[in-house]
């Protein structure tokens, strides 16, 4: 498989999603507006679920919600990530290959990405992530070189920024909206905060 790039916007919402439940395990789906066959580039993402991980009724819900949105945005499913509540383990869990296979179903080409808990931190240089392909019928290890996260020291300024402000808190994943179905779980507010923090015009791009 070829390389994946992760968007400022998809990381910044994962990292922000980890970050607003640090006791909890949470996942979500990543998406891509490139609809091309090749290298996945992963443009956004949606944050699931907090405390249901898993319910396979609600993950069964919120992929379906999630599939039609995207196919009226012109957008499409490449991914999964999840972070597990126990910091020092990054390892898929059952329920993170099975949320990745039903995802592989549809889009040969999927990723399955785990946050590394134990290395979230300002001081951290590299993205705390590890990124799972599928070969063979297995996933595995995809090789670090062919994971790129387009300027890497901005985006991470813009995650801690964000999270210095509180701006975290504004995050709703799917688990909020089902709690109070007037969040809106597409988080249009935080996107155009990142996306401005991101923009030209602040040196960030």
């Amino acid at each position: 498989m070829s390389e994946v790039e992760l968007s400022c916007l998809a990381y910044v919402k994962m990292y922000l999603h980890a970050s607003l439940f640090p006791r909890s395990s949470v996942n979500g789906l990543l998406l891509s507006s490139s609809l091309e066959e090749g290298s996945v580039c992963v443009t956004d993402c949606v944050p699931l679920l907090h405390s249901h991980l898993p319910l396979a009724m609600i993950s069964q819900l919120a992929l379906t919600q999630v599939d039609v949105w995207c196919s009226q945005t012109q957008q499409r499913i490449v991914g999964y990530y999840q972070a597990n509540a126990c910091l020092s383990n990054s390892s898929p869990t059952p329920v993170a290959f099975k949320m990745a296979e039903k995802i592989v179903e549809h889009y040969s080409n999927a990723v399955l990405l785990m946050i590394e808990g134990r290395k979230m931190s300002s001081g951290y240089r590299v993205p705390p992530i590890v990124v799972y392909e599928h070969k063979d019928s297995r996933w595995t290890l995809k090789d670090k070189h062919k994971i790129m996260l387009r300027q890497w020291e901005e985006t991470r300024s813009i995650a801690d920024q964000l999270l210095k402000s509180n701006d975290h808190t504004i995050l709703v994943d799917f688990d909020s909206h089902l709690d109070d179905i007037t969040k809106d779980w597409t988080n249009q507010k935080l996107n155009a905060k990142i996306m401005e923090l991101a923009s030209p015009a602040n040196g960030n791009m």
